[in-house]
This record gives C-alpha cells, sequence and structure tokens, in this order.
C-alpha cells in the first residue's frame, strides 16, 4: 500500500484527465490504468458535475481520488488562488501544487512552489508539489509542509523517458515523504524503468492520451508500474564487465 498524508492507495499509478479524444475513451483508459488518484486541472475544466460534457461528470468520487492541481498558474498567488476555488468547490484537501516558470519548457518556477506550498500547507492542504529532478529543491519542499515530492522525469508532454536516475534515486533517498515521478513518462519501458529507481509512484497523463490506443496503453503502464516496483523490491544483479557463465563449471563431464 502506498501511503501519502495520512491516505492509503492500492495503485502506484496515478492519471490525468486532460487531452483524449473523447470523455468515454478518458473513462475507458482510467479504468485499464487501475489508478486510483486521478487529477484534474481547475483552472482548465468545468467544476459543474451535472454537466455530461464535463469531465467531472465521468469521474464518480466512490471510485476514484480526484486530486485537483492548479496546471497552468504561473505565479504562487495563481496557484494559491486556484488551490482555495478548489476546496470550495468541493474538493478534498490534497493538492497537487504546480507553479510553471517557462511557457516554452513548462519547467517549475521552484522560488514560487516553495512559497505556494509554505501558504497552503499553514492552511491544512495537503500539498503534492510538482518540481525539477533537484535534490535542494526537493528537501525544501519537504521542510515547507509537502506530503509529496513530485520531480519530473523529463519536461511535460516530452515522452522523453527519465533523463536523470541519479538525481530521481538520489532524491528518493535523502526525503522522508512519498516520491511520485510526474511528468516525461513515454511507454511503458520508462514507466518501469523509473519504479526500478525505488520511487513510490508515478504520475502520467500524455503518455495515455496521446497514444494510438490510450486504453491498451494505459493497461500496458498498469503492468509496467507494478514490474518495476516488484523488480526494485527484487534487487537486480549486480552489473559486470566481464562475462560470467551461468552454469557451474565444477564437476563438468570431460
Amino acid at each position: 500500500m502506498l501511503e501519502i498524508g495520512g491516505t492509503t492507495f492500492r495503485s502506484r499509478l496515478m492519471v490525468g484527465t486532460g487531452k483524449y479524444r473523447s470523455n468515454e475513451q478518458m473513462v475507458e483508459a482510467i479504468a485499464a490504468s487501475g489508478a486510483e488518484v486521478v487529477t484534474v486541472a481547475v483552472r482548465r475544466v468545468p467544476l459543474d458535475r451535472g454537466d455530461a460534457s464535463g469531465i467531472l461528470h465521468h469521474l464518480p468520487v466512490d471510485r476514484y481520488f480526484l486530486l485537483s492541481n492548479t496546471a497552468g498558474c504561473y505565479s504562487a498567488d495563481e496557484a494559491i488562488r486556484f488551490a482555495r476555488l478548489a476546496r470550495e468547490a468541493g474538493f478534498n484537501e490534497f493538492i497537487k501544487l504546480e507553479v510553471i516558470g517557462d511557457q516554452a519548457t513548462l519547467l517549475p518556477d521552484t522560488t514560487g512552489l516553495l512559497e505556494a506550498t509554505k501558504v497552503l500547507a499553514a492552511e491544512g492542504f495537503k500539498v503534492m508539489a510538482y518540481t525539477n529532478d533537484d535534490l535542494i529543491t526537493a528537501l525544501r519542499l519537504e521542510d515547507a509542509g509537502a506530503v509529496a515530492v513530485m520531480p519530473l522525469a523529463s519536461p511535460i508532454g516530452s515522452g522523453l523517458g527519465m533523463i536523470n536516475p541519479y538525481f530521481i534515486r538520489t532524491i528518493k533517498a535523502r526525503l522522508s515523504v512519498p516520491v511520485i515521478v510526474d511528468a516525461g513518462v513515454g511507454t511503458a519501458s520508462d514507466a518501469c524503468i523509473v519504479m526500478e529507481q525505488g520511487v513510490d509512484g508515478i504520475l502520467m497523463n500524455t503518455a495515455l492520451a496521446d497514444a494510438d490506443d490510450p486504453v491498451r496503453m494505459a493497461g500496458a503502464m498498469r503492468l509496467a508500474v507494478e514490474a518495476g516496483r516488484e523488480a526494485w523490491r527484487a534487487g537486480r544483479m549486480p552489473r559486470r564487465e566481464v562475462a560470467v557463465p551461468s552454469s557451474p563449471t565444477e564437476g563438468m563431464l570431460d
């Protein structure tokens, strides 16, 4: 079980709701992923559950843990305002906090992120902070009150996979709160490699929604996350620069 901020989850795969070709496809893909945590961008979607054309109408709260996020916010003030709006709209106290610093790369503004984390944590929010793969920022976010830190594997929507595995492993080794890798995973092999670093989970959206078959890809991602986690728990064999026979050399027949 994965525990974040006092709440436990069975699945270590979290998914978003953007970019799907239809709401029906989104629902099928989320179901195939096995995810419990589903993110919703409060700045970009209608918050009226009665609107059948809206995302929330298709996501029953008795089945999914809806995680509001501040996607599209470019300052601490904006992120704080939309986090408060989400709570007023009936979302839970968890918030996936994004403060974007650059429109071209969508990389985080870590100064604004730290500021918003401190304010929202003080107001009782359980902040899951999206950030760079930078250890110092991750440590400061934990100190600021984040219940989870979410370093990127590579830029949002890039599908490049994990660029800096050493940095991801180091963040995981040094933090006490869960580490959820967010952004950049493109296919199932990427997800498996990320989980093999020992992180607590992965959040993804574009890798599913932009796939030729989002539902099939969602199923593949579910298996990949499980496989990567089990491989990390098992402990991989040592890497060697010489060949070692897989069969015993003693007692061989002449």
